[in-house]
């Protein structure tokens, strides 16, 4: 298994975002990846190469999952913000709820504040001043891992992405995530000759951003296992009865559990996944691997034990498909980097 990293994720850094009322410390920190860094390489479980990021050929890929307003917005909200004279990090202060004109034919707004209010849709997804760069080494990240997998190597290739992406939708960002990683991925393999991919998202929250990429594409399906989002975020997207519109009709999987799952019900819910990617006759899987599912996350709810993840990464490979897996959520840093070792040796068998 080909791994593939960039220490430019350690330029985002995100300080606070606003929780249950209050600011908070963010847990979405450097430490995550380079404790996943730390076990990927005391594992041995293959060739660990920094990529070669190239911003032009992300933003390219980028745009044909994402608004390319969208991304001409990160790449200058930075900018952007210090212009404003601010040299703290960007959050929004409004949205445009029911109720406000934007996206009823309104003009997009001219101030900083206000455009990331149209872009942003929640007050957990900072840009600071290396956040754009590490957002684009994440997603060079996964762009490579699909390149990896689709020159035929034989064996899975893991993308050690950060920030995540699998909340960041065509026309909107947050939940942490600014372009979509996994959706870059499958997008790539596509291009790269597969007929039909599959993204398979195991992270505790709800894959809103890849959901809605694909909504209305029917070779690439998309199956997510994720907390009830009448409990949890992101809230708005997520529940069974979400299944895809026009061509797309019947290519997205909701599997929402509820708050506590232990491994039974989950695996249980894995077994489903795995069965409609089966049923979808996939020849390329994306696995977003969020390990947020851990007992001792600390802002998740489910049950899952570091034994547990072994056995995900060993059910995955039995599906016998060309494989990317493309970091997303985990907070608990003490174990992050053995659970998904776990997920990746149990792939690899």
């Amino acid at each position: 298994m080909r791994t593939w990293w960039s220490p430019v994720h350690r330029e985002h850094r995100p300080d606070v975002e606003v929780s249950d009322g209050h600011v908070v410390a963010h847990p979405e920190v450097p430490a995550r990846a380079d404790a996943v860094l730390a076990a990927v390489r005391a594992a041995g479980l293959g060739p660990v190469e920094e990529v070669a990021v190239d911003e032009a050929e992300v933003r390219a890929a980028a745009a044909g999952v994402h608004d390319p307003e969208l991304v001409d917005f990160l790449a200058g909200a930075w900018a952007a913000w210090q212009a404003a004279g601010r040299d703290w990090q960007a959050l929004p202060i409004v949205w445009p709820v029911a109720g406000l004109a934007f996206g009823d034919g309104s003009p997009r707004p001219r101030s900083v504040d206000g455009l990331l209010a149209s872009w942003c849709f929640d007050a957990a997804t900072p840009v600071g001043h290396g956040t754009w760069p590490a957002a684009v080494a994440s997603a060079a990240c996964a762009l490579a891992a699909a390149d990896t997998v689709a020159g035929d190597t034989g064996s899975p290739a893991f993308a050690l992405c950060r920030p995540p992406g699998h909340h960041a939708a065509p026309g909107a960002f947050g939940g942490y995530c600014y372009l979509n990683n996994a959706a870059l991925a499958a997008q790539r393999l596509r291009l790269r000759g597969a007929a039909r991919v599959a993204v398979l998202d195991v992270d505790y929250h709800h894959g809103n951003g890849t959901q809605a990429v694909f909504w209305e594409r029917s070779d690439v399906l998309t199956v997510s296992l994720h907390a009830d989002p009448r409990d949890e975020y992101p809230y708005f997207s997520g529940h069974a009865a979400e299944t895809g519109a026009g061509p797309g009709e019947g290519t997205n999987v909701n599997l929402p559990l509820a708050l506590g799952t232990d491994w039974n019900a989950w695996s249980a819910a894995l077994d489903a996944g795995l069965a409609a990617v089966t049923a979808h006759r996939a020849e390329a899987l994306v696995v977003a691997l969020g390990v947020d599912t851990y007992e001792g996350d600390p802002i998740s709810q489910f049950r899952l034990a570091s034994r547990h993840y072994p056995r995900i990464g060993a059910r995955i490979a039995a599906l016998g498909l060309p494989t990317v897996v493309v970091l997303e959520g985990g907070y608990a840093v003490d174990a992050i980097g053995a659970n998904v070792v776990g997920v990746l040796t149990g792939l690899s068998g």
